[in-house]
């Protein structure tokens, strides 16, 4: 099992023999200490020393305590001591934003107590944001459809997820693509580990990514492929990062090495890399350009997101999955009226999944404490007509090839006919695709029989 690694811990105490004393505990505890005697000192050390803990002497020949603690905040936590101890001066102490409180004379129990307890208290709030984030996942790594397309999507993911090796998911917006790398993490011996998301399309500075070494608490950060720790990263919209930074990536993904922002030194990675792109695999192939190279050198084993419509049989299951296993709204039952299905098998999904997922999210709201969900409810734009895009229906195209230019009176008469013959007369049905009222659907139905 691989041991911690030491914590750099700044002892500020003017009182040599227990700053020597103090230094010496922390050293057989494991950690990595040094000493200083001074608010000067302790200054000098920060910018060098970089530690992820201070213990600072309320009393120091240059500095009062409470007055440099905000000070000193700035570039880590820190646990304060004094020989004055009282519950009004720990509760003054805390208040200032010491993260614990020593009284002397100190044991080595009571300091190693105070360690364990603020660094358990920390990875538990890491371990809590981790957590949070992945409930709010919750179901997305579930990689459900019958299709051929998501059969082969689930062995691939079975396959990669065994290995170490950087993977790259190719798709349109709204595939999923996120939910595969949560599913190879899943499966993966690194399942246990942490699971670390990047939105590359937002922005990122190198500072966020690699971490940065400095002056100021903002100096200390670690950046985020530390955070991943020996778990997974996944770096979303991965293209959309600047050439340097894919440069800088690509030596990390290849050597396991990187530097930090500011340092001379290689810090070392055990995490497994997940990169996602909407290039598609012909745009990569061409290689050589700042958008694709990183993504053409990691190409070997790459995952295609299907879009929705290459699997339209996975629309239905897909948004009875998301009616069933909703968060809200669960005291009233909820079910797809008949021709609310057919309205969400007959739409494009030019947003795939996701728009799927949002829009039975919106049917739900909208339709309130009614039991039964109907296509108003869904919020579905009108499919385009096939003869101006080419598509289909879903029954028989409508052409729009005439010898005369048709009027526009004629023009609706004959979509008119298509909607009245394809829903058998079905009034209410009609007016939700046209977006009218019954009464006014009534009304053409009337003058087109005339």
């Amino acid at each position: 099992m691989t041991q911690p690694a030491p914590r750099r811990i700044l002892v500020i105490e003017d009182d040599k023999t227990l700053n020597r004393l103090l230094c010496d505990q922390l050293q057989r505890l494991g950690h990595a200490p040094k000493g200083v005697e001074s608010r000067a000192d302790a200054l000098t050390a920060l910018a060098g020393f970089h530690p992820e803990l201070a213990i600072l002497d309320i009393r120091l020949p240059d500095a009062d305590g409470m007055t440099f603690l905000p000070e000193l905040r700035e570039y880590c936590p820190v646990i304060v001591l004094t020989a004055f101890g009282s519950i009004d001066q720990a509760v003054q102490v805390v208040r200032a934003g010491a993260a614990d409180f020593l009284v002397k004379p100190i044991t080595a129990q009571s300091l190693d107590l105070a360690l364990n307890r603020f660094f358990d208290a920390a990875a538990l709030k890491r371990d809590l944001a981790f957590w949070q984030a992945e409930a709010r996942r919750g179901q997305e790594a579930d990689l459900s459809g019958a299709s051929a397309p998501m059969v082969e999507l689930r062995r691939l993911v079975t396959l990669f997820a065994g290995s170490d090796t950087p993977v790259v998911i190719l798709g349109e917006s709204g595939t999923g693509k996120e939910r595969t790398a949560l599913a190879l993490h899943g499966l993966s011996p690194r399942s246990n580990g942490r699971f670390v998301s990047v939105d590359c399309e937002a922005g990122l500075a190198a500072a966020e990514l690699f971490g940065e070494l400095g002056t100021g608490g903002a100096g200390h950060d670690a950046g985020l492929i530390a955070a991943a720790e020996a778990g997974t990263i996944f770096l979303g919209g991965v293209d959309r990062l600047p050439a340097d930074m894919q440069a800088k990536l690509l030596r990390v993904v290849e050597t396991g090495s990187y530097r930090q922002v500011g340092s001379s030194s290689s810090v070392m990675t055990q995490a497994r890399f997940i990169l996602s792109s909407s290039l598609t695999p012909a745009e990569i192939e061409q290689g050589g350009t700042a958008r694709n190279e990183l993504l053409f050198r990691l190409s070997a084993f790459t995952i295609r997101m299907p879009p929705l419509r290459e699997r339209p049989e996975d629309i239905i299951p897909l948004a009875e999955n998301f009616l069933q296993n909703r968060s809200f709204q669960r005291n009233t039952p909820k079910a797809f009226d008949r021709t609310a299905l057919e309205a969400l098998r007959a739409n494009d999904w030019p947003g795939n999944v996701r728009e799927l997922q949002n829009a039975v999210e919106r049917a739900i709201i909208m339709s309130s404490g009614d039991e039964v969900i109907l296509p108003a409810h869904l919020g579905l734009v009108p499919r385009r007509i096939a003869g101006a895009t080419g598509g289909t229906t879903g029954a028989r195209p409508l052409s729009l090839s005439f010898e005369t230019p048709p009027t526009m009176d004629e023009l609706r008469d004959t979509y008119l006919r298509l909607l009245l013959e394809r829903h058998d007369g079905n009034r209410r049905k009609v007016a939700e695709i046209l977006g009218i009222s019954e009464r006014n659907t009534y009304r053409l139905i009337q003058k087109l029989k005339s």
